[in-house]
């Protein structure tokens, strides 16, 4: 795994193939510890992109995360009992129109 060091630098051009893929050089696959298929999130930031290992990314969301629950002392009951609620506005956002009862029953509850 690689070091968090927060320090922006050029290090390497590439191209993009014939499909559309991006080559990642070797030191940094090696230093990143990416192996073949490893998922990447794809931000972009004006007119560039930025390439972030989703392990990385999903670590730093834990972290944010676990932060904001110990600040406003939110206990594990709490959250759960927010899911529904939750589970009803995502799919109200994705699917334009409210859930119906069979929408929750595919998910068990926890607790």
């Amino acid at each position: 795994m690689a070091t968090q060091n927060p320090t922006l630098e050029y290090l390497a051009t590439t191209k993009i193939g014939e499909k559309g893929q991006l080559t990642v050089p070797k030191q940094f696959r090696e230093d990143l510890g990416l192996g073949n298929g490893s998922p990447f999130a794809v931000l972009r930031l004006g007119d560039g992109l930025i390439l972030v290992p989703e392990q990385q990314r999903f670590e730093h969301l834990c972290q944010e995360v676990s932060a904001r629950l110990t600040t406003v002392d939110l206990k594990p009951k709490d959250l759960l009992l927010s899911l529904p609620a939750a589970r009803d506005r995502v799919y109200v956002r994705r699917y334009q129109k409210k859930s119906s009862g069979t929408a929750r029953r595919r998910h068990p509850r926890v607790g």
